[in-house]
C-alpha cells in the first residue's frame, strides 16, 4: 500500500515503478488534474485500489483511461469529491471495475447528468453515487439520474439523491439497492428483475410501500423514514430479512395482513413505531421466525390468551422491552422452547404474573427484566430455564437476591441488579450463588456499610473481579457520605469490634456461670438473707420464744431428751428449748420454720457436735444460717456441745464449724458423774448470761 495524501501533487507521474507488487494507491488529498496512470502500472497485476478523492480532476478524456482499460482484475476506482464537469464519451466503455465511486465527484447537477450519461458501458460491481451531504443550492429534478440506465451494475449505494418513479428503472436489474436520505415517494410495482437486497435510510418524504411477487428479494429495509405507509408486502418465498423499525408507523391487526405468503422470514423488526395492536393469533404464516424485534413500539389488543407468540415454534430473539405491555398471570410463553434470547424491560406485570411467565422456556440463556417496577421475585420463577446464563433486573425495586440460589441458575453467569434496592446480601445466599457466576452488578444500591454487614462487605472485597462497576458499589450510610465507596469501608475497625463484643460476650457468660454457681451454692442464704436483715431490726423490740435453740442430729436424739432436755428444762430455774422446730406449723416451709421459729425465736443456740452431726445437711444447714444470723446481731450466742470426738476433717465439711472450734471454747461431754456436774453448771450459765 503506498500513501501520498495531501503531499501537494499535481501529477501521478511519480517514480514507484519499482513497486511492482503494489495493490493499493491511496493519493487523495492533492492538486492531481489528470487520472491517467503512467505506463509501467500495466505491468502491476496486484494492482486493485486508486484512490484519488478530494482532486482537481474536472475533465476526464478516453487517453485518462488507456492503462485503466489495459489492465487486467477486480479495481476500485475512487474519484469522489473531485470538481468533474465533463466525461469524454467512451472513457469507460466496456471497462470493468469492481467499486466506482463517484459520490460529490461532480460540479453541478448538469455535469453529474451528462457524466453519468458518458458512462455508458461501463461494467461496474458496485456504483457509489450521490452527495455526503444535502446541497440545497443543488435541486434535483426528474431524469437526473437516467443515465443510469446506460450503466450496468449489480450493487448502488445512493446517499441524498432524488429518486422519481421513471429514475427506479434504471436500477430494477442491481441485485443491491441501498437508498439513503433520498427523495423516494413510494415503491410500487417496480419491476425489479434479480434484487436480493432493498435498503431505504432515512427517507426524506413518507413512502408508499406495496411489494410483491419479488422472487430474489432476501432482504427488505425501510429504516428512518418520516412515515411509511405499507400497503402490503406479499408473495416473496425467498424474503428472510425485514426492517421496519424507526417509521412511526401505525399497524392494526398485525400481522398477518402485511406479510401473506413469505414463509422464509427469518428476521423481523418493527421497533420503534408507533402503535401495534396485535391480532389474537399475531405473527401468523411466519412459523420460520427466528429474530422478532418489538421494542419501543407500544403494543395493544392482546387478549387474556395463555401463550404469546404461540405459534413461532423457531424463534429465538424476542425484543418487547419498552413497549408497555401488562403481563397478566393468564400469560406465558410456553411453547417458544427454542427461545434463547428474551428483552422485555420497562413493562409491567400483574400481580404474580411474573411466576408463571415462563414456564418451559428451557432454552433461554439470556433474559432482561430491567425497569419493570419489580420489588420481589419468587423462587419458582426461574425454575423452568436450566440453560439461563444472562440475567438483567436493573432498575427495579429488588431488597433480595435469595431467588439466585435456585438449583436451576447453576449455569448462570452474568447477573446485573444495578439500581435496585439491595442493602446487603445474608452470607448464606453470598456462599450459594452459581459457582459459574463471573459477572455480578450491584453498582447504585443503597450498600448497608455497617460492621453488622461485615460478612457482606468482606465478600465484596474479595471478590473484586466480578464487579465491572466496583467503584460505583456506594455505602448508604449518613456518617460517611452517600459517594463512599464500599471497597473503602474501614474492615478493621470493625474487626476491633467485634474482638472487643467476643471477649465481652466471654466475660458476661463467665460472670454469669459464676453467679449461677454461687446462687446455687448459697441459694439458702440468698432466699433467707432478706429474712435475716428485717429479723435484724426488729429482733430487739420483741421477746424470744425460747432460752435456746438446739442444732442436733435425728440420731443423737435420746442424748438430747435424757441429758438436755431433762437437765436444762427441769432445773432450777427451767430453760426453755426449742426443739423438733422442723415439725411446726403445718404447710410452712421446713426452711422457715427453723429461721422463724427456732434461730430468730431464741436467745441462744446450742450445737451437739457427732458424727453424725457432720453427716447431717440439715445439721449443715441450721449451723450455716445460725452463724449468719449471729453476724447480724453482733454477738456470740452460739453454745457448742462437743457430744463425741470427731475428725477434723470432718468439722470442715460443715462450713464455718472448724474455724468456730478453733477460736471459741467449748463443753465437751463425758460419762464421769463429776465432770458432768460441773458441765450442766457451765451450760447453764452460758445459756443464762
Amino acid at each position: 500500500i503506498l500513501v501520498l495524501v495531501d503531499t501537494g501533487l499535481y501529477s501521478l507521474n511519480v517514480r514507484f515503478n519499482n513497486l511492482t507488487k503494489l495493490q493499493e494507491l491511496n493519493i487523495g488529498t492533492n492538486n492531481i488534474q489528470s487520472m491517467a496512470l503512467p505506463p509501467f502500472m500495466i505491468h502491476f497485476e496486484d494492482f486493485n485500489l486508486l484512490d484519488l478523492h478530494a482532486n482537481n480532476i474536472s475533465i476526464l478524456k478516453v487517453s485518462d483511461t488507456n492503462i485503466l482499460q489495459q489492465m487486467k482484475g477486480n479495481l476500485t476506482l475512487i474519484l469522489s469529491r473531485n470538481p468533474i464537469l465533463h466525461i469524454e464519451p467512451g472513457a469507460f466503455q466496456n471497462m470493468y471495475l469492481r467499486e466506482l465511486n463517484i459520490r460529490n465527484a461532480f460540479a453541478s447537477l448538469d455535469a453529474q447528468r451528462d457524466g453519468l450519461k458518458a458512462l455508458s458501458g461501463l461494467n461496474v460491481g458496485k456504483l457509489v453515487i450521490g452527495n455526503y451531504i444535502e446541497n440545497s443550492m443543488l435541486k434535483t429534478s426528474d431524469g437526473d439520474l437516467n443515465g443510469l440506465c446506460l450503466i450496468n451494475f449489480e450493487e448502488i449505494d445512493s446517499l441524498c439523491a432524488g429518486w422519481s418513479a421513471s429514475e427506479l428503472q434504471c436500477i430494477v436489474n442491481a441485485t443491491k439497492i441501498s437508498i439513503e436520505r433520498g427523495n423516494v415517494r413510494a415503491i410500487e410495482n417496480v419491476p425489479f428483475q434479480g434484487v436480493k437486497e432493498l435498503r431505504i435510510v432515512a427517507n426524506y418524504v413518507p413512502v408508499l410501500l406495496k411489494l410483491s411477487h419479488l422472487e430474489t428479494l432476501e432482504t427488505l429495509v425501510v429504516i428512518q423514514t418520516n412515515y411509511i405507509h405499507i400497503v402490503g408486502i406479499s408473495d416473496m418465498p425467498r424474503l428472510q430479512h425485514i426492517d421496519l423499525s424507526q417509521n412511526r408507523v401505525h399497524i392494526t391487526d398485525c400481522c398477518e395482513n402485511y406479510f401473506k405468503r413469505m414463509p422464509n422470514i427469518r428476521s423481523l423488526n418493527l421497533s420503534n413505531n408507533g402503535n401495534m395492536y396485535l391480532s389474537n393469533n399475531p405473527i401468523t404464516g411466519l412459523s420460520s421466525l427466528e429474530v422478532l424485534d418489538l421494542h419501543q413500539t407500544i403494543l395493544g389488543g392482546f387478549s387474556a390468551q395463555f401463550e404469546l407468540f404461540k405459534k413461532l415454534w423457531n424463534l429465538k430473539y424476542l425484543d418487547i422491552s419498552y413497549t408497555e405491555f401488562m403481563f397478566r398471570s393468564t400469560m406465558s410463553f410456553g411453547s417458544l422452547n427454542r427461545l434463547k434470547v428474551l428483552k422485555m424491560a420497562g413493562n409491567h406485570f400483574q400481580g404474580d404474573a411474573l411466576s408463571y411467565l415462563f414456564e418451559n422456556l428451557t432454552s433461554v440463556e439470556y433474559i432482561d427484566i430491567s425497569n419493570c417496577e419489580i420489588d420481589s421475585i419468587t423462587w419458582r420463577t426461574f425454575k423452568d430455564l436450566p440453560r439461563l446464563q444472562q440475567l438483567l433486573l436493573n432498575q427495579n425495586r429488588l431488597m433480595v437476591l435469595d431467588f439466585v440460589t435456585h438449583p436451576h441458575l447453576k449455569d448462570l453467569r452474568l447477573l446485573e441488579v444495578h439500581t435496585n434496592n439491595i442493602g446487603s446480601i445474608p452470607l448464606n445466599i453470598l456462599q450459594n450463588l452459581p459457582k459459574n457466576l463471573t459477572v455480578l452488578d450491584l453498582s447504585f444500591n443503597p450498600i448497608d456499610c455497617s460492621c453488622s454487614q461485615i460478612n457482606f462487605i468482606l465478600w465484596i472485597t474479595s471478590h473484586q473481579q466480578i464487579f465491572p462497576q466496583k467503584n460505583n458499589i456506594l455505602c448508604k450510610s449518613q456518617s460517611l457520605g452517600s459517594r463512599h465507596k464500599t471497597i473503602d469501608f474501614d474492615v478493621e475497625s470493625c474487626v476491633h469490634i467485634r474482638r472487643f463484643t467476643i471477649v465481652t460476650s466471654i466475660c458476661a457468660v463467665v460472670l454469669l456461670v459464676l453467679a449461677s454457681f454461687l446462687a446455687y451454692r448459697f441459694q439458702f442464704y440468698l432466699r433467707y438473707g432478706y429474712i435475716l436483715l428485717k429479723g435484724y431490726r426488729t429482733s430487739r423490740q420483741q421477746e424470744w420464744s425460747y432460752d435456746a435453740f438446739v442444732i442436733y442430729s435425728s440420731k443423737d436424739e435420746c442424748w438430747v431428751i435424757d441429758e438436755l432436755v431433762e437437765n436444762l428444762e427441769n432445773g432450777i430455774p427451767p430453760i426453755h428449748l426449742c426443739l423438733h422446730v422442723r415439725d411446726f406449723e403445718a404447710g410452712k416451709a421446713i426452711t422457715s420454720n427453723i429461721i422463724d421459729e427456732g434461730i430468730m425465736g431464741s436467745r441462744k443456740i446450742i450445737v451437739v457436735i457427732s458424727k453424725h452431726f457432720t453427716d447431717s445437711s440439715w445439721c449443715r444447714f441450721e449451723f450455716e444460717v445460725a452463724q449468719s444470723w449471729l453476724v447480724t446481731q453482733g454477738n456470740p450466742n452460739i453454745i457448742i456441745i462437743i457430744l463425741e470426738d470427731v475428725e477434723e476433717e470432718k468439722t470442715k465439711k460443715v462450713f464455718g464449724l472448724h474455724k468456730h472450734l478453733k477460736k471459741n471454747t467449748y463443753l465437751k461431754w463425758s460419762s464421769n458423774p463429776i465432770n458432768n456436774m460441773r458441765f450442766w453448771i457451765r451450760l447453764r450459765k452460758a445459756v443464762i448470761t
